[in-house]
């Protein structure tokens, strides 16, 4: 079975924003909107408490980034939410060109972030639709996540 496969998330997520983002210099606006938005602070306070919103933090910057440097066009970041469970997920105009984890280089080079992002995680996937790609994530906000 593929790491990454193409496939919506598990159920409907209730948005609670979309952000777009032109460039790479966006992204730490983004991770303070994603704290804010999941713990109510922008900066971590209590890390024991809050590690698996800093899952969520790291897998948005690792799919964002990927988006803006691959994927061309309009970015956009959703958050989405369903009960304990939240949902980051990242669009882009590169429709034709699935989320490919690195094999076979040295990992000095890079590459290996859709692995991490695929451990984190409780589910992921991609979709194509309408001439755009979404990559997507869930994790688990309860206090029994991993």
């Amino acid at each position: 079975m593929a790491l990454w496969q193409s496939a919506r998330p598990p159920h409907p997520f209730a948005e609670i924003w979309c952000q777009e983002l032109a460039g790479l210099g966006e992204l730490a606006a983004l991770r303070a909107r994603l704290r804010a938005s999941t713990t109510g602070s922008p900066t971590v306070r209590d890390p024991e408490r809050d590690h698996w919103s800093e899952r969520l933090v790291l897998i948005a910057d690792e799919l964002t980034s990927n988006a803006l440097r691959h994927g061309g066009g309009s970015v956009a970041a959703v958050l989405g939410r369903s009960g304990d469970e939240w949902l980051i997920a990242v669009r882009d105009s590169a429709a034709g060109v699935p989320p490919t984890p690195a094999q076979g280089r040295d990992p000095g080079l890079g590459g290996f972030g859709l692995y991490l992002v695929a451990d984190l995680s409780t589910a992921h996937g991609w979709y194509a639709d309408a001439g755009t790609k979404t990559a997507w994530a869930v994790v688990d906000g309860s206090d029994t996540a991993r």
